[in-house]
This record gives structure tokens, C-alpha cells and sequence, in this order.
């Protein structure tokens, strides 16, 4: 069995035939999906299909690039919507440097505001940095010294060396479709030395198809294609992989209830 950590079942592309996509995942072997929000207008869909099915379990949190439409967001919006019990993590929230759609020091400060609920809850902290490296890593480090807080680099494309702070500090790391491009030589090289305890497979779908999808709408049933690949760099079999990073994700988000 897998955990697509990291989908998007709400977004276009999935939405409009999410039972027959979610269908296609389990005949595909993926046990379990967390359903990732981005945008507070959309926290009651994302937990609502959560609540239809077993196997869904949803995040609260601001995206990045959604950061200037949120600067009144406070700590008590995200922890009463944390309350609920099929949420199960705090984000997606971090730094987007490379698009910049949102003031750089909202990002910094939104991204703070979701570390202090993940310390409050409990909750593993989702993060999405994209050319912010420097910056996610200082802010990190600052608020583990005012208190610690599990949490998640999703869709890891960063230098390994800021893969490596990250571990030292304590978090683990998703890996997406995107290890499978062929010009992804120093992710596979990443990918293939995590340790095995700190590693989750996700999708990030509907982006990101891995190949042989590429081009196409990605779905949480690519998870497995993503997940043999990451086998083969690590040479293990896809089933030892899959034991792996399913414990890795229950252990991770303790909150998560088996179906």
C-alpha cells in the first residue's frame, strides 16, 4: 500500500470525476490520500470530502501564493478549523520566491503564523519553498528555537544541502512525480539517500504527472509510478518502499486514523 501524501482532489482536473479518480487510485494500490488546501474559501470542500471518504484526510493552510489575500489570517481561524477531526496537518503554507504573487514579508509572516499552530496542535506543518531557500531555512531554525514542530518539505526540489538542514532540524521530505524527468538527475540523487525514516511519496496531482504520464492530467494513482522509481534509485523493491513511507506518513500524521 501507498500514501499519496500531497493531492489536490479539488482542484480542476480531479474535481469534476473525483469518486472515478479516487477509484482508480485504490485499484492502483494507494491506501490513503491527504488532501491539501491552499486557500481559506476552500478549507469546508477539502474537509467535506474528506468526511465522504475513509481513506481522505485534509490540511488547513495558506498557500504562499495566496498570502496578500490573507493577511488578516490569524492563529484562531487555522486552529479552530485544525479541530476537526479528519484534519490532520497545517498548510499548505511557506516561501514562493520564483512566482513572487505575494509580498515576500506577508509569505514570512503567514508562514509563521501556520509554524505556531503546528506547535500549538501538534499538527505536521506542510511546507512549500521554491527559491526561498535561505530564507525557509531561517525561519525554521528561529521558530524551532522558540519551540519544536513536526513537519514536511512536500515536493522536494531544492539542493541537497537544504535537504540535509531539514533532515538535521528534524523534518522529513515528499518526493513527486518530478524524480522521474530525465533532467532530474540531482533530485534522484537526493531521493535515492534520504533516510528511510524520513521519507513520503506524493503527487501533488492534478501537476505533475510522472513519467510515462508526463502531459497528461496528473492523478493520485501515479503515486505508484513515482514510488518504483524511487525504488529502483534506492534499490529496494516497490513493496519494501511502500511499507516504508506509509508507516513513515502514520507516524508522521499521528492524527490519521487507519480505514
Amino acid at each position: 500500500m501507498l500514501i499519496d501524501s500531497h493531492c489536490h482532489l479539488n482542484y480542476k482536473g480531479l474535481i469534476e470525476d473525483q469518486e472515478a479518480v479516487l477509484a482508480r487510485a485504490r485499484a492502483a494500490g494507494i491506501g490513503g490520500f491527504l488532501n491539501i488546501s491552499t486557500r481559506q474559501r476552500e478549507w469546508a470542500d477539502i474537509i467535506a470530502t474528506a468526511e465522504r471518504n475513509p481513506d481522505v484526510w485534509a490540511t488547513v493552510g495558506i498557500h504562499p501564493h495566496e498570502a496578500d489575500e490573507h493577511v488578516d489570517l490569524g492563529e484562531g481561524a487555522l486552529l479552530e478549523a485544525a479541530a476537526h477531526p479528519k484534519v490532520i496537518g497545517i498548510g499548505e503554507t511557506g516561501l514562493d520566491y520564483y512566482y513572487d504573487h505575494s509580498d515576500r514579508a506577508v509569505q514570512q509572516a503567514l508562514f509563521r503564523t501556520h509554524i505556531r499552530v503546528s506547535r500549538e496542535t501538534g499538527l505536521p506543518l506542510v511546507i512549500h519553498t521554491r527559491d526561498a531557500e535561505d530564507d525557509t531555512t531561517r525561519i525554521i531554525e528561529e521558530e524551532m528555537g522558540e519551540g519544536t514542530f513536526p513537519a514536511l518539505i512536500h515536493c522536494f526540489t531544492a539542493s541537497a544541502a537544504f535537504g540535509q538542514r531539514m533532515l538535521e532540524l528534524g523534518l522529513s521530505i515528499s518526493i513527486s512525480g518530478i524524480v522521474t524527468f530525465k533532467n532530474a538527475k540531482d533530485l534522484q540523487a537526493v531521493a535515492a539517500e534520504i533516510p528511510e525514516d524520513r521519507l513520503l511519496m506524493e503527487t501533488d496531482s492534478p501537476f505533475l504527472a510522472p513519467v510515462p504520464h508526463r502531459g497528461k492530467t496528473c492523478e493520485p494513482a501515479y503515486t505508484a509510478d513515482t514510488a518504483r522509481f524511487v525504488a529502483n534509485l534506492r534499490g529496494i523493491t516497490p513493496e519494501a518502499l511502500g511499507q516504508q513511507t506509509t508507516a513513515n506518513f502514520y507516524r508522521l500524521f499521528s492524527k490519521a486514523e487507519r480505514p
